[in-house]
């Protein structure tokens, strides 16, 4: 079926729920089952969506299960829409039957994609009991699965249609975001954003470490205040993602609320440090007052959203975010008229900041929707101003080192002395910053838990030793090695004691790598590669032998007290004649799989 084929089957499939919908508006009461084996439908799961809005005072509001609604209940089809509501005290009623039309039992999962609701609950037939409650008003274990998002799982015999029911009640405002996935689309759409928000914190975490080497190393106050700016403003972002209230407070329901308007005060208060101190704001004018000022009131809100309920806290905190955002702006406008030129990128910066803020704002609020995407124009605004603000301190950085040239060529004569007081004190802060870049080169090449070479650095080297290798005719081997067996090592004593295991099987690999061209290196999770110039197939298995027995004598005590064991398997491969290093790889992990294949705890060599 052609691209243009394909476009029309989806944009009528994606139709007839809305026909459908717009049929049936007469009677409220009676919404479209949506087919859970049909990709199309689910993908427009929002058009078979019926929700009712319970004011105070209504029994349906009141109802705490869905026996207890009225019978005439008028539930409104949502057409397609994503159900985003502003700031209300209304409960709301979401309905959904869904049917599972093929011919054995599945499995879904219903995923609310808006992790900052006060209380869900969810029945998954008309039997009352069938319910799970939780929300961030409760423990993060309270949900039905382990996720920042409240995933619901739905198992539906052949031919069962069942009708699933929600009562969604947040003193903010709500957005209720609604996807039917397979287990297999869950798992794709969760690394997909596992990847992005892992690139995003990373980079963050790096920039902000980067900053705080910086300041160590010169001294210089904004320097810190944008490390502290980063990492104020990842914390909140990974507060409005649920992220925090997974990893870090699980248990603290009563202070994952709070932790919103704190983290955003908390960048509030960055911002205006960093804006300060890199702006160059002379003291006494203005400008300073009006700094001083905002940090003063920065102070203040942080002890007012410790004692305010959250709904007015959330409100006055993003405004005050909003209005700093502005008044830095403006100030900064008014140095770059007065010549500033590193003021040009952080006008430049903010008002990348404001148009994402004001989006994602809009969505936390319930004026916009799809909170999903206004998230990532968020990450990607706050990456563009990180990006901006960085390079604008580069400019600062240059002016600064400018303004010295031109002070040690004006008074060479006169002033020759602290002339050159000035250029060491320079030199001694590159030498610091050129130290600091040669430490995050190396962690950067580095395996910060075995102390192994990374991916990176592999991917780097390889391509040299395959062109090394075809030029000089010497041999070049590639061993990749797994270890068995070792998600059961986690699932039964926990992630810390596979970490000891990691860093036992790093030390056994650079035991037996002894040569100094040889490289070892982790590039996965419990996946090791060795790289051994010189050395041809026989010899490579001599060493992964080795390895093998070493490992496989080797004990650890683990909690508890018993003993446990763990084995490798390995695939081998040599680099043949006018063979790049992708099929060289290929090679070896086609090895491997068969040494796990074979029973595992083996070595098994390439096929040529």
């Amino acid at each position: 079926m052609s691209l243009v084929a394909r476009f029309i089957v989806f944009l009528l499939c994606s139709l007839v729920p809305a026909f459908a919908i717009a049929n049936t508006a007469e009677h409220a009461s009676q919404c479209p089952a949506v087919d859970a084996n049909d990709v199309y439908a689910r993908s427009s799961l929002m058009h078979y969506v019926c929700y009712y809005q319970a004011s105070p005072g209504e029994p349906a509001h009141s109802a705490r299960r869905p026996d207890e609604l009225p019978k005439n209940l008028e539930w409104t089809p949502s057409r397609g829409h994503d159900l985003t509501f502003t700031q209300t005290r209304s409960v709301y009623w979401i309905r959904l039957n869904i049917r599972n039309s093929g011919s054995e039992r599945g499995l879904w999962y219903l995923n609310l994609s808006y992790p900052l609701l006060d209380e869900v609950t969810f029945w998954w037939s008309n039997n009352s009991r069938d319910v799970l409650v939780t929300g961030d008003q409760h423990r993060f274990g309270s949900r039905a699965i382990d996720y920042r998002y409240f995933l619901f799982p739905i198992k539906l015999d052949r031919g069962e249609t069942r009708t699933i029911t929600l009562r969604v009640h947040s003193s903010g405002a709500l957005n209720i975001p609604l996807r039917l996935e397979s287990p297999k689309e869950l798992i794709a759409s969760s690394n997909h954003l596992s990847v992005t928000h892992g690139l995003f914190y990373g980079a963050i975490l790096v920039l902000a470490a980067f900053n705080l080497l910086l300041f160590i190393s010169s001294r210089t106050a904004y320097y810190f205040h944008n490390a502290l700016y980063m990492v104020a403003m990842g914390l909140f972002l990974f507060t409005m993602g649920g992220f925090a209230n997974q990893y870090f407070w699980p248990e603290s329901p009563q202070f994952a609320s709070i932790s919103i308007p704190l983290t955003l005060v908390l960048c509030a208060l960055a911002m205006s440090l960093f804006g300060r101190s890199f702006l160059e704001v002379k003291q006494g004018t203005r400008a300073d007052k009006t700094l001083k000022a905002i940090i003063w009131i920065c102070a203040v809100f942080t002890g007012l959203t410790l004692i305010l309920p959250y709904t007015e806290t959330i409100l006055y905190n993003t405004a005050l975010g909003l209005a700093i955002i502005f008044v830095l702006s403006i100030i900064a406008i008014s140095r770059w008229r007065q010549g500033y030129q590193p003021a040009k990128w952080y006008v430049l910066a903010w008002a990348i900041m404001a148009g994402g803020a004001l989006a994602y704002a809009g969505a936390a609020f319930g004026y916009l929707a799809d909170f999903l995407a206004r998230e990532s124009l968020m990450q990607i605004a706050i990456g563009g101003q990180v990006i901006l603000l960085n390079y604008a301190m580069v400019q600062r950085w240059r002016l600064l080192n400018d303004k010295l040239l031109k002070v040690e060529q004006e008074a060479r004569t006169d002033l020759e002395h602290k002339v050159h007081e000035r250029t060491a004190q320079l030199r001694s802060t590159m030498r610091e910053l050129e130290k600091a870049n040669r430490k995050l080169a190396a962690l950067s090449l580095n395996d910060s838990l075995t102390g192994l070479f990374n991916r990176r650095h592999m991917d780097n080297i390889l391509t040299e030793l395959c062109a090394e290798a075809r030029r000089t005719g010497q041999p070049l081997t590639v061993a990749l090695l797994d270890a068995d067996h070792f998600k059961s090592i986690n699932d039964t004593w926990g992630h810390g004691f596979g970490d000891i295991w990691l860093q036992q099987i790093a030390g056994i690999l650079s035991r037996h790598v002894k040569r100094p061209r040889d490289i070892a290196v982790r590039f996965g999770g419990e996946e090791f590669a060795l790289l051994l110039p010189g050395t041809d197939t026989e010899g490579a298995k001599r060493v992964c032998d080795a390895i093998l027995e070493d490992l496989r004598t080797t004990e650890i005590e683990a909690p508890g007290g018993n003993l446990a064991q763990l084995t490798l398997s390995a695939g081998i491969a040599t680099l043949l004649q006018d063979e790049d290093q992708q099929t060289l790889f290929a090679r070896a992990d086609r090895a491997l799989y068969k040494a796990k294949a074979r029973g595992r705890d083996q070595v098994v060599l390439a096929d040529v």
